[in-house]
């Protein structure tokens, strides 16, 4: 496979995930909202889902186009196809994208290897303040009796450091606790312990496996805002059950309350690469740890939600309805109805082989764009996919150009349109 098709295949399937990733973000705002009242290690699994969903979808397309060479923009923008009113419209949208995928693919490339750089530096940063001899002795202690009292078997390191928002939780195989030194020199024992408490919590569960996943979708999803969207709700939701899991260790919820407190009232930012116990909104931690409560439906929240998953639905049926079959082609066109251009393959002479492709023994699968004139002569012929070889694409584009096609249609008007062709060369 060539490089110019790996792109176009990359380029399509990131394209796709816009509707894609809306309709997981529609599907888990609505299961998110129905679940509110529910235990939040539900909801943590529900966003996590959708989060795994929004990675293996593209993913799993991707993999699809590289093995069975199909066409990339046959199942492209279902949802363009929509709003543009229709399959000829739609082969517009995709011809003016596919002419653009190198620098659409550049750009998405050139934006996640930046949030890369970042999140490796972030990494790095967290791993030298990890290997600091910067301990405390007395906090030490106490870290490894709560560390007991979870249930934790390996060694629980402390570190004290200067600059760091709130105690941090990083590492799995040896983790480490690392500790603010303005808390453990401002901030009363029993709430520090508190915090530490909270960090522990996710040491217990693996929540920092968790949040390096999470920062890897978000480098190679960036663009897509529900992304963003899951990946935030599960961070709060990782947050609550933390708190749950402290506060009953700890016997009182408000004293957990108390010391997110005293943290908010220090104003400090939040490190995204690691698990802090400033997450989420402290505002509203502090409210569940002292009032838990059932929450009510806000109605003004969830209708924006519904109405862009009607949106998504309708245009996911619009793209099957759109793929007229070739019985239907043959059919006279009904006001209203929408038919894409076919080759009328009695007009067409085959391609010949290339002598200097058969002396070397070449085959592979090209394919190739054709812009039909409302005649159903070939108005314009371009190569999409290369077989491999030059000679048998140049071959395959020269042959098809010559035959005649029953020109695409919209409402019985004959329309000029795109139409992708594939054609395999083979010895055998």
């Amino acid at each position: 496979m060539t490089v110019h098709a790996f792109i176009s295949h990359l380029g399509w399937a990131l394209l796709d995930f816009v509707w894609q990733g809306a309709l997981i973000g529609c599907a888990s705002a609505v299961l998110l909202l129905a679940l509110r009242n529910a235990r939040a290690e539900l909801r943590y699994l529900v966003a996590c889902g959708g989060l795994l969903l929004c990675l293996a979808w593209p993913a799993g397309a991707l993999l699809l186009r590289l093995s069975h060479g199909e066409d990339a923009g046959a199942a492209a923008l279902p949802l363009g196809q929509l709003l543009a009113g229709g399959v000829a419209q739609a082969d517009g949208w995709r011809d003016a994208l596919g002419r653009n995928l190198a620098w659409l693919v550049g750009a998405w490339a050139c934006c996640a290897a930046a949030l890369a750089l970042r999140m490796v530096l972030g990494l790095a940063w967290i791993g030298q303040a990890a290997r600091r001899d910067a301990g405390n002795a007395q906090w030490q202690a106490r870290l490894d009796r709560l560390a007991r009292g979870f249930g934790i078997a390996r060694t629980v390191r402390l570190r004290i450091v200067d600059g760091l928002a709130s105690p941090v939780a990083a590492g799995w195989w040896k983790p480490v606790v690392l500790v603010p030194a303005a808390l453990v020199s401002g901030m009363p024992p029993q709430l520090l312990e508190a915090l530490l408490a909270h960090e522990l919590a996710h040491v217990r569960r693996g929540d920092y496996l968790v949040n390096l996943v999470q920062s890897v979708i978000e480098t190679l999803l960036f663009y897509h805002p529900a992304v963003w969207w899951i990946s935030h709700r599960i961070r709060v939701e990782r947050e609550h059950i933390a708190d749950d899991l402290a506060a009953r260790r700890l016997g009182s919820p408000r004293r957990l309350a108390l010391a997110l407190s005293e943290l908010e009232k220090l104003q400090f930012a939040q490190m995204p690469l690691a698990v802090a116990a400033n997450g989420g909104n402290l505002v509203g931690r502090i409210r569940r740890l002292v009032r838990p409560g059932r929450q009510a439906l806000d109605w003004k929240a969830a209708l924006p939600v519904l109405g862009l998953a009607a949106v998504c639905v309708a245009g996911c049926a619009q793209a099957p309805a759109s793929a007229v079959s070739s019985e239907s082609r043959a059919a006279p066109a009904h006001a209203g109805e929408v038919t894409r251009a076919l080759a009328r393959f009695e007009t067409c002479e085959k391609p010949i082989y290339p002598a200097g492709a058969v002396a070397q023994k070449l085959a592979g699968t090209v394919t190739l764009r054709f812009l039909i004139d409302t005649d159903g002569t070939v108005a314009d012929a371009v190569v999409q996919n290369s077989s491999g070889t030059a000679s048998l694409d140049e071959a395959a584009r020269v042959a098809i150009a010559k035959c005649r096609f029953t020109p695409a249609t919209a409402g019985g008007k004959p329309q000029r349109a795109w139409v992708p062709v594939q054609y395999v060369w083979s010895l055998a």
